[in-house]
């Protein structure tokens, strides 16, 4: 799993049929303290999240396991909406 940051939106208005309805967020991977880590990414919305949200985003066949998402081209799809991150 990769834990990210809501930073943005994509409308794509030609897609694969089967993405028709799904919304398509960019996500910042991040590190457990909030700094940035790597490239962003655009991922599907499975739990409806929003901008600045921390999430949970799964990635490869995991994404394709998520709820709603069989059969469809996806390779990153948000999970979970993340409340807090405690470090020791």
């Amino acid at each position: 799993m990769i834990l990210g940051k809501v930073v943005g939106t994509v409308v794509a208005t030609r897609k694969d049929e089967r993405l028709s309805g799904s919304k398509l967020l960019l996500v910042q991977p991040v590190q457990p303290d909030g700094s940035a880590r790597g490239a962003p990414l655009v991922a599907v919305d499975t739990v409806d999240a929003g901008a600045g949200e921390r999430v949970l985003v799964v990635s490869g066949s995991s994404a394709r396991m998520a709820e709603g998402m069989t059969d469809r081209p996806v390779d990153a799809a948000i999970v979970g909406i993340v409340d807090t991150v405690d470090l020791d």
